[in-house]
């Protein structure tokens, strides 16, 4: 969509359609609801996103987002320890804990093998995973069912084999090519309890 405001509320649509999946019409209404509400409401919005670019990080330990060092689900002594469910952003954790059906740790790769745009292994936090294996009983891999999370996993089972980690997959039932996080949680609870361990 061509400019056709000026000044500061086209500055604004412009940053709101750099946002992922907003569109032009979509930061277009972002930013004229922005102009409506009241300052208290802007205000509150300002601080938010300052507020979460000042105290939000990644966990230290699995990659996922926190306020400390750590996230609240690796500080939890009721996480079972043995198992790791690896994915590609953090919030696939929070699609996978909205099942209640899994009970171990995480780990947050940032991202997933993309050879076009330019991601290999080296860009991800797959260094740190295989930190974290020893005296693991399972692996789950929980990458999108898309071409770049199977080309992940594959490279992730290749690897995790190597070092004699068991290696299971989430089931089919999620639909190929979408986003984990657009599972509902039947499908993703299903695909849990369904997993396969993943053979030559």
């Amino acid at each position: 969509m061509p400019a056709i405001y000026e000044g500061a509320v086209q500055d604004l649509i412009d940053e709101f359609g750099e946002l992922p999946g907003i569109g032009p019409k979509s930061a277009q209404r972002m930013a004229f609801h922005v102009l409506s509400a009241d300052t208290a409401a802007v205000e509150r919005l300002i601080e938010a996103l300052r507020a979460v670019k000042a105290k939000v990080r990644f966990c230290e330990t699995c990659g996922n987002i926190a306020e400390a060092p750590q996230c609240g689900i690796c500080l939890d002594p009721r996480r079972d320890s043995r198992v790791i469910c690896v994915v590609e952003e953090p919030k696939d954790v929070v699609a996978i804990e909205r099942t209640r059906e899994y009970r171990g740790l995480y780990h947050v790769l940032g991202g997933a093998i993309d050879p076009i745009n330019g991601v290999g292994p080296d860009d991800l936090r797959m260094r740190e995973l295989f930190a974290r294996v020893a005296g693991v009983e399972e692996i789950i891999l929980a990458t999108d069912p898309d071409v770049v999370g199977e080309a992940t996993a594959a490279y992730l089972t290749r690897m995790l084999r190597s070092m004699e980690v068991p290696v299971s997959r989430l089931a089919s039932g999620l639909p190929v090519g979408s986003d984990l996080e657009y599972a509902d949680e039947v499908t993703l609870g299903r695909a849990f309890e369904g997993r396969r361990r993943v053979e030559d």
